[in-house]
């Protein structure tokens, strides 16, 4: 959430975080074609300057990319999970009704107003093309992310999906692409598990499935799906996935894991920044997992074509034609 550097720049940043965590932990493995998905240009007028030095600028870029520390191991939280999985459920008691619909939404609503401003436009906001017909802007954001899954169809898929991203992601797989296949869902930072996100998403399933609210991993993950929290991110606030959607039809359900964010920006940590995310020695691990399969899926499928053309040559003996001469 927020605005962004230019798409080139974050495409870029994204790749060294990546092949950092994937140098750290001494992996042998080299990083698969990777296209960022971006959207802050729908919802800003020009991005972040990494060259701007005004630090009251609106333009001003104060979070970089730049190499972490080395993985530290992570301390005693289990007095902090515990706390935070009781807050959690305590939110969902409050503002969630057993049909996932909202209580006290004026004040969800005056939050995302003034805290979450990407997260509300997403939900509310219009667009104004040039022949002045207005759009959702969701719709707008979304096809972004249609467009490039359809790009890569004939590929094993694995989405990387942080923060709002993750949103932005179930909403498409769940409402527009539900036949898309996806190998690997990873999401990272994720804001699913509010209730003011998951009012959103149920009273849009609501409608897609005839009134049913039951909240299912969308149907075209087909490997895994993977939720990566630190416990200190805020945005992650209920990072237990798993309690709130369902498996799909393949058995694929949220896989929760804890990780430590290492990012930091002069001394001061951010546990939400996706740089961090992606250096985590967990999603180095996916990754590599995800790098593996890809070949052997490849290689599966070029040895099922070979046995489809020896069929068709041994039913062109069968009928009686001579098979091509070398």
């Amino acid at each position: 959430m927020g605005n962004k550097v230019p798409k080139f720049l974050l495409e870029k940043w994204w790749k060294a975080a990546m092949n950092e965590g994937i140098d750290q932990a001494g992996c042998q493995k080299k990083l698969p074609e990777f296209e960022m998905v971006y959207w802050a240009d729908i919802l800003y007028d020009k991005p972040l300057d990494r060259l701007n030095r005004d630090g009251d600028s609106p333009y001003y870029l104060d979070e970089p990319y730049q190499i972490s520390a080395p993985n530290a191991p992570i301390e005693d939280r289990s007095f902090r999970r515990k706390a935070k999985a009781y807050i959690s459920e305590k939110l969902n008691d409050i503002f969630l009704n057993e049909d996932k619909t909202l209580n006290f939404s004026f004040i969800t609503d005056a939050i995302m107003k003034k805290h979450f401003t990407d997260l509300d436009a997403y939900y509310t906001d219009e667009y104004l093309d040039e022949t002045d017909r207005t759009f959702p802007v969701r719709d707008l954001i979304r096809e972004r992310l249609v467009q490039v899954i359809k790009k890569y169809k004939k590929y094993e898929i694995m989405i990387v999906a942080h923060s709002m991203g993750s949103i932005i992601t179930f909403d498409v797989l769940n409402f527009l692409i539900p036949e898309a296949k996806i190998h690997t869902l990873v999401t990272m930072g994720s804001p699913l598990g509010l209730p003011v996100v998951i009012s959103k998403i149920a009273a849009e399933q609501k409608i897609k499935s005839n009134g049913h609210s039951i909240m299912v991993t969308p149907p075209g993950i087909r490997s895994k799906w993977y939720n990566l929290a630190d416990i200190m991110d805020p945005v992650a606030l209920n990072y237990k996935l798993s309690d709130d959607f369902l498996s799909n039809k393949k058995g694929i359900h949220a896989i929760d894991i804890l990780v430590n964010n290492n990012y930091e920006m002069n001394g001061v940590k951010n546990p939400h920044k996706s740089f961090g995310y992606l250096q985590a020695p967990q999603f180095v691990n996916i990754l590599s997992e995800f790098i593996a399969d890809k070949k052997t899926n490849r290689a599966q499928r070029a040895w099922e074509n070979v046995q489809i053309f020896v069929n068709k040559l041994k039913g062109k003996f069968k009928t009686g034609i001579n098979p091509p001469k070398k």
